[in-house]
């Protein structure tokens, strides 16, 4: 199964029924000393790039929102440098790509756009946010943040279908009480890159 069916079928319609909680974007500041955590304890260093997916809605309302959205990133870009782009794949999903060396600045931007997309009544078209990290060995986790469970979770892929939950089950470990992690496993959904090497992003 690819990402984006990952995403239809469960970040999506069933996620929906099974929320347990309102997303609370303040949320995502969490990751502000995850990011430290990670690399000093685990080894584990932003890879530079975060994520927000999130489905589309065919109205002039939605387009002035995702307007309003970049009006914001191109400013962040100006004061911090932190890039962005759009990315939209075959199913209806759109992504925004943020890329930073400083991981708080990655974290800023992604929560100033969820925010906008909620303050204007659009929170419920937010999928997930998608944090990610590297070891010198090459090997990648990333944590989600389910916008519709309101909780992380961890996911480390070994390829485009394989997954190494020992590290999952680690930063876990690590990681919870830093963060709002989902106790319930099943909703560990993978999101596969579509690449060995890929981002779940694209």
């Amino acid at each position: 199964m690819g990402i984006l069916d990952t995403l239809r079928s469960v970040l999506g319609v069933r996620a929906e029924t099974d929320a347990v909680s309102d997303a609370d974007p303040e949320d995502l500041f969490g990751m502000s000393t995850a990011y430290v955590t990670m690399e000093a304890d685990l080894g584990f260093a932003s890879v530079g790039e975060a994520a927000l997916c999130f489905s589309s809605v065919d109205s002039t309302d939605f387009a002035e929102t995702v307007d309003a959205v970049e009006t914001i990133l191109d400013a962040g870009e100006e004061e911090t440098g932190t890039t962005f782009r759009r990315h939209a794949d075959d199913y209806g999903y759109q992504w925004v790509v943020l890329g930073d060396d400083d991981p708080e600045d990655l974290v800023t931007s992604v929560h100033f756009a969820a925010d906008e997309f909620i303050e204007r009544g659009y929170g419920s078209r937010l999928l997930a946010a998608v944090f990610g990290f590297e070891r010198d060995s090459g090997e990648r986790a990333y944590w989600i943040y389910s916008f519709r469970r309101g909780a992380y979770y961890p996911f480390a892929p070994k390829s485009t279908d394989e997954r190494d939950n020992k590290i999952e089950f680690k930063l876990e470990s690590m990681l919870d009480g830093e963060l709002g992690v989902e106790t319930e496993k099943e909703y560990w959904y993978p999101l596969w890159p579509d690449t060995p090497n890929g981002h779940p992003w694209g």
